[in-house]
């Protein structure tokens, strides 16, 4: 999906951590979701290369870059790499996790940050409520501290696929790719290691000080409660923010309708200060 010798390294206060960078002009930064890595953006990446300056990440523990060894933030290491390229403000694109990080990384660092936006996900701490994803959640964290990884990719694919549809549904080449990243990522691991990673706390009440814009792009046969979180965010914010939907595709629209996506950003992107 992307050639190897793309992905550069910096070494963070707790090993190398890995990214691309490609483009040049105002920057924009790609966080993908949990257990995946920059490939996910694949598709995306050479339409806003044209005029922007495109850095995608693996976060700590997925993908090229180092796992943990002692207590970390995934903002700080956010905030290292940008301050290691000397980039920023940036805006700040995630999906899932990577929304978390970049809502996070607001809070954290605003400083760093220009625009936040977000899919599928509303800040790191996520509220339940839905059956369906309360099941899908349930079994999906079930299936992966057992080390039953092949049961575990069966149900990616079916957050993959939405609560609306089947996996059949949906073009198998994205579920190929989805459940490619998240077992090379499973691989890094071993059920029962030490999780070092550090939440931010108090970010719902913490996210109405946040003056930075803030479009979510959600899929519009994701599960309600994701959608639901995005929504909150935006009118939670301090600044003039909004939600848009994609139809036809759930928690990985970057991936199913990357065209859609990219056009959607671009547009808003256009009407930034």
């Amino acid at each position: 999906m992307t050639d190897a010798s793309q992905v550069l390294t910096f070494q963070s206060d707790d090993g190398p951590l890995a990214y691309r960078d490609v483009g040049s002009g105002p920057p924009l930064v790609l966080l993908h979701g949990g257990f995946t890595d920059h490939r996910m953006w694949h598709d995306l990446v050479p339409a806003l290369a044209v005029d922007h300056r495109v850095i995608t990440p693996d976060a700590r523990g997925h993908g090229s870059s180092a796992n943990a060894s002692k207590p970390f933030r995934l903002t700080d290491d956010l905030a290292a790499l940008l301050r290691h390229l000397a980039t920023g403000p940036a805006v700040l694109i995630g999906m899932s996790m990577g929304g978390a990080t970049a809502v996070d990384t607001a809070l954290e660092h605003p400083e760093l940050v220009r625009a936040l936006v977000v899919s599928g996900v509303g800040t790191s701490e996520p509220e339940f409520t839905d059956p369906w994803t309360k099941d899908n959640v349930a079994r999906y964290y079930g299936a992966l501290m057992s080390g039953d990884i092949e049961g575990w990719l069966d149900i990616v694919g079916e957050a993959v696929a939405g609560p609306h549809r089947a996996i059949a549904d949906v073009d198998p080449d994205i579920v190929r790719r989805v459940r490619e990243m998240s077992r090379a990522t499973a691989a890094k691991h071993t059920v029962g290691e030490t999780d070092w990673h550090v939440p931010v706390t108090d970010t719902w009440a913490r996210a109405a000080h946040i003056t930075a814009p803030v479009l979510a792009i959600n899929g519009a046969l994701d599960a309600s409660d994701l959608i639901a979180m995005a929504e909150r965010l935006v009118t939670t914010v301090a600044s003039d923010s909004r939600a848009t939907a994609i139809e036809g595709t759930a928690h990985y629209a970057n991936m199913e309708q990357p065209d859609t996506f990219t056009k959607l950003l671009l547009e808003w992107l256009s009407t930034l200060p």
